[in-house]
């Protein structure tokens, strides 16, 4: 008989070590192309889109939480034999690529604004090349099995040919124009930015209270409060509440606009934006520099309101403000006219206001309400398409009340300003002449056509909006507008989108309209939406909060020196260190250990719970690398027990023990569970079927029982051979998509010596399918019966403190006991550590003893060995309670202690009363 020791198992070596298997299967998937789709007919085809990261981007753990789930998908479709593409790619990022280039280039004492727009761009592009696919490689680190020969950039020439079609068809079809209309202006960026990329909160302010004098009778007047009195100079209106009595006999009149020169006098008029209970009831309307006083100004086209732009591109004061403040920035302005204000009377008085106030995410500036020329997209009709694909169930959110945040924000949809003042995009393929006539083309010959003779054309300086690109990706990286291709016929539309919650307006939407307006299909069937991953207190992670922690230094751990360079830079601050130092193991000064992917993969995973965003905790990291390293060793120990193992034997049912129909019968259920949970999205259930079956059914219990089947009979150990062969061969398959290193590296050593090894790679290994037929409630009721016994002995030897080397003799009694246990005898024994098991009626009277629902189990030790240990116990405890009774019974304690500190006490005590009573 060969030697099952594990040690003896030549093919794994002793110790699981994540880097080199995850290392050699990575390069190995990629060279030989795994990845790739090959879409063949006659198969269900599965795609799924990568939300595009940003091609400044680096890898966080959000990024790596949303991977994992995507990738999880993709092979559980490929294994089950679906055509499948996850398609990659990166987007070129408009205003944040504009930005990291910018800085960079100040480093190298190049100030950008000197640049040309080609010198600009010849800068962006070398930084892009050289830094642009950081993002992508570490992807690669973590096992993302897209498909890499197909990976896409939003700026490549295939979906810049995309971008041009879709902006002319648009244009073609009257949704697409260019105007005069108010923008979110980023003083910074020198570009207007959308509704989505500005940040309002309450912050303080001050709210003046301004007299405006009427113009035939200045010693009297309305009072108007404004948070920005600089804007006060361009003011065109005063407007109070149509149905304000307080107000009706002056609508009509003028007033005098403070401190303009030459005095300009505006008009009072009656519109229903106003509310009669804010303020005096009365206010300002600047049409140039005010989103709502814009909407008046429409409103009112008869009245003459004046549009006069106060502020240039950066902000400060133009030609339009009286001579002393032009040049002014802003706020510098704000200052000096609020004290001209009260040095000529106009200011009434001051008070604190908190109110919000609206910046941009990405500079953190103020932005200004701005009147431009802009290219806008009409919304109205593409709102429409969106709304009735979720309607009709065309698009699926998951989970299912995300829909109504989606339907809100349709329901209230603008037109979408699309034009940005950049260099860094996809530039606007409209002409300009010299008349003004402008000619959307998809390139200057065309437009030349439009324009119908030699005039002189020149191309608008203006790119698209990062968004208006992304929004064509579910079918501009599979070809259109060429539609002829086998990916397209077999990948569009997609099957799922994962994302977060985050960008359903800014992409989500977006593409759902735009593909509807284009090819009167969805883009995708299913939207699962994820959580946001937290820190383990529950906060989101920040570099301002120091509590970041980088994906890649938990797969390949980080030394010392590392790690107290990220206490320096801020990333990480002394509390997380310290957390990260406790939660390891270790101390602070040793760095963080490496945990592999798959651990990472797999507790991102297990805490995919719908509808909540996800506290990431190191120590869970940390269990599920103990997970990974229990399979390892429970397949060298079974790559050693059955190296004589003949996968062509035929094992006969009846040599099937009760354990061996049991792991099958758990087998199916647990296949069953995992294939639920995956249609579902539920993969933290599917982490928990796995973790169940492989720890507790396969290694805790079949394992251990196989242990001792393998030293019986010639049919008992080829029988026990071949289930836990194949038991554990399907394991890996179930458990591939979860963990596919160690999954790969294992199945291949295992597959072949359980004669299942039908393809080179467990990527392409048929996925695993319940059996109604092998479930086994006869077997499952039998072990559970052993599992208790078992247990319960257990209990009790740890009560009784039994030293680990004795082997006293196990009673148990109860209802069939003898009967239904009887084949367990050697198991049992072995299990709970006992030299003998003995079936009775009754546990004999002076038998320490504990008692479950269907068993009572007694130990035959060492009386006297047993006294002295509880006595020393007792002891002890008593000790312990009177200490904790004395505190407890202190009053200035339980006074000014938290409720909770006084309760977690009361609860100590009890469970020492408990144990005492046990002794």
């Amino acid at each position: 008989m060969p030697d099952s020791n594990p040690d003896s198992a030549p093919q794994l070596s002793k110790h699981f070590h994540p880097a080199s298997v995850e290392d050699a299967w990575r390069e190995r998937w990629e060279k030989e192309g795994r990845f790739n789709s090959d879409p063949q007919p006659g198969r269900p085809d599965y795609c799924i889109l990568l939300p595009p990261p940003n091609v400044t981007g680096t890898l966080h753990m959000g990024h790596a939480f949303q991977h994992a789930l995507m990738d999880a998908l993709i092979r559980q479709k490929r294994m089950a034999g679906f055509n499948t593409l996850w398609q990659a790619g990166v987007d070129h990022a408009g205003i944040a690529t504009q930005i990291v280039v910018s800085r960079e280039l100040e480093k190298r004492g190049i100030n950008p604004a000197e640049l040309s727009g080609e010198e600009f761009l010849k800068h962006a592009w070398e930084w892009k090349e050289r830094s642009g696919s950081a993002i992508t490689r570490q992807m690669r680190r973590l096992g993302a099995s897209c498909d890499w020969s197909r990976e896409r950039f939003t700026m490549d020439s295939g979906l810049s040919r995309a971008v041009n079609e879709a902006f002319v068809l648009l244009h073609e079809q009257g949704l697409l124009y260019r105007g005069k209309r108010m923008v979110n202006w980023d003083p910074v960026l020198l570009t207007a930015v959308s509704d989505l990329e500005v940040v309002s909160e309450e912050e303080d302010g001050v709210m003046h209270h301004v007299k405006y004098p009427f113009a035939d009778d200045p010693e009297n007047g309305v009072i108007i409060a404004t948070t920005r009195p600089e804007t006060i100079l361009v003011d065109g209106a005063v407007a109070v509440h149509p149905d304000d009595e307080r107000f009706k006999s002056i609508v009509g009149r003028k007033v005098w606009v403070p401190l303009t020169e030459p005095r300009r006098a505006i008009e009072i008029i009656a519109d229903p934006h106003v509310d009669p209970q804010m303020g005096s009831g009365c206010v300002k309307i600047t049409a140039a520099h005010d989103f709502n006083d814009y909407e008046v100004y429409r409103r009112h086209p008869d009245k003459d309101i004046p549009l006069i732009v106060l502020l240039t591109p950066e902000a400060k004061m133009n030609e339009n403000a009286p001579r002393k403040y032009q040049g002014m920035d802003r706020f510098d302005a704000r200052r000096e006219i609020v004290a001209d204000l009260e040095k000529e009377g106009f200011l009434l008085r001051k008070e604190p206001h908190r109110y919000k106030l609206p910046r941009g995410d990405r500079t953190g500036v103020v932005v200004e309400p701005m009147l431009t020329d802009q290219w806008f997209v009409k919304m109205d009709e593409l709102a429409k398409i969106g709304l009735r694909a979720a309607e009709t169930g065309a698009v699926k959110f998951i989970p299912a009340n995300w829909r109504k945040v989606y339907d809100q924000w349709l329901e209230n949809i603008h037109d979408w300003c699309v034009s940005r003042q950049l260099h860094w995009g996809h530039r606007i393929p409209a002409w300009h002449d010299r008349d003004g006539n402008v000619f959307v083309a998809r390139d200057e010959e065309e437009a030349r056509k439009k324009a119908g003779d030699n005039r002189e054309l020149t191309r608008d300086p203006d790119v698209l909006d990062t968004w208006f690109s992304s929004a064509l990706w579910p079918f501009s990286t599979l070809g259109w507008p060429d539609c002829d291709n086998a990916h397209f016929r077999h990948y569009f539309p997609s099957s799922v989108l994962v994302t977060g919650f985050d960008i359903i307006f800014f992409w989500v939407a977006r593409m759902v309209m735009m593909t509807g307006r284009f090819l009167d299909e969805s883009p995708f069937r299913e939207v699962y939406i994820t959580g946001l991953v937290r820190d383990s207190e529950g906060r989101k992670m920040s570099k301002s909060k120091g509590n970041i922690l980088d994906p890649l230094d938990l797969v390949d751990g980080i030394d010392a020196d590392a790690l107290a360079q990220k206490r320096a830079d801020g990333v990480m601050n002394p509390k997380q260190a310290e957390k990260v130092a406790r939660q390891t193991r270790r101390q602070f000064p040793e760095g963080i250990p490496p945990y592999g992917a798959d651990a990472l993969r797999f507790t991102f995973a297990s805490l995919a719970s719908h509808g909540r965003d996800i506290k990431f905790d190191l120590e869970r990291c940390a269990g599920y690398r103990n997970f990974c390293n229990k399979i390892w060793n429970a397949a060298r120990f079974a790559l050693g027990a059955c190296a004589d193992f003949d996968a062509k034997a035929e094992i006969k049912p009846e040599a099937l023990s009760p354990s061996d129909r049991w792991i099958v019968s758990r087998l199916q259920r647990a296949e069953a569970a995992v294939e639920e949970s995956f249609s579902q999205y539920r993969l933290d259930l599917a982490a928990q079927a796995v973790y169940q079956f492989l720890w507790d059914d396969f290694c805790d219990w079949h394992v251990e029982i196989a242990k001792t089947q393998l030293r019986g009979s010639a049919a008992e150990r080829t029988a026990t051979q071949g289930v836990l062969l194949r038991v554990l061969e399907a394991a890996l398959r179930l458990a591939h998509p979860l963990i596919p290193f160690v999954t790969e590296e294992l199945w291949q050593k295992v597959a072949p010596l359980a004669g299942r090894k039908e393809t080179d790679t467990i990527m392409l290994a048929r996925w695993p399918v319940a059996e109604a037929e092998k479930i086994d409630e006869r077997a499952e009721a039998q072990m559970a019966a052993l599992m208790e016994a078992v247990r319960a002995a257990r209990e009790l030897r740890g009560e009784l403190d039994i030293p680990a080397g004795e082997r006293p003799e196990l009673i148990l009694a109860g209802a069939g006991g003898a009967e239904s246990l009887e084949w367990a005898r050697a198991h049992i024994a072995a299990l709970a550590r006992a030299g003998s098991v003995t079936f009775a009626d009754s546990i004999p009277a002076g038998i320490p003893r504990t008692t479950t629902e269907n068993f009572s189990a007694g130990w035959r030790a060492d009386s006297s060995a047993q006294k002295a240990r509880a006595e020393k116990e007792l002891k002890k405890i008593a000790a312990e309670l009177e200490r904790k009774r004395a505190k407890l019974g202190q009053p200035a304690f339980c006074e000014r202690s938290p409720a909770e500190v006084v309760e977690k006490l009361r609860g100590e005590i009890a469970i020492l009363e408990k144990r005492e009573s046990q002794l």
